[in-house]
């Protein structure tokens, strides 16, 4: 029987954990000092390259190499887990609903969903080209 709890898949996901969180904290307090508090461009530039990393890594590592299963818990889940910012996309939305924002609403929504998505085709367009 194995265990409930597989604590080495763990230490790899908090791994990955730790650096995804710390750099969607760094690179949203520099994308914030540079630029309108009107919109929340840390936190899409942050969905949008975690997207990037995701896409290509999924592909790069299922389609072109073979790579440990550990990369995966690493990368895929902790690192673009911790790193990428949904449940902030989605409280930042709802709260340019509450204000009656409904440019700004929309705007984040689309930006977010089309651009993200975009990134994944990007990233494993990427990961089949090498």
């Amino acid at each position: 029987m194995q265990p409930l709890i597989d604590w080495k898949a763990c230490m790899w996901v908090s791994l990955g954990g730790i650096v995804g969180a710390n750099s969607r904290y760094f690179l949203s307090r520099i994308i914030t000092r540079f630029s309108d508090a009107a919109f929340p461009y840390g936190t899409l530039l942050i969905n949008i390259s975690g997207s990037l990393v995701l896409g290509f890594f999924l592909v790069w590592t299922t389609e072109r190499v073979l790579v440990d299963p550990r990369w995966r818990l690493l990368v895929a889940i902790g690192f673009c887990g911790s790193y990428t910012t949904f449940s902030s996309y989605a409280f930042e939305t709802m709260s340019y609903f509450e204000q009656r924002h409904w440019t700004l609403f929309a705007s984040n929504i689309l930006a977010n969903n089309v651009l993200c998505l975009g990134a994944i085709l990007v990233g494993a367009m990427i990961a089949r080209a090498i």
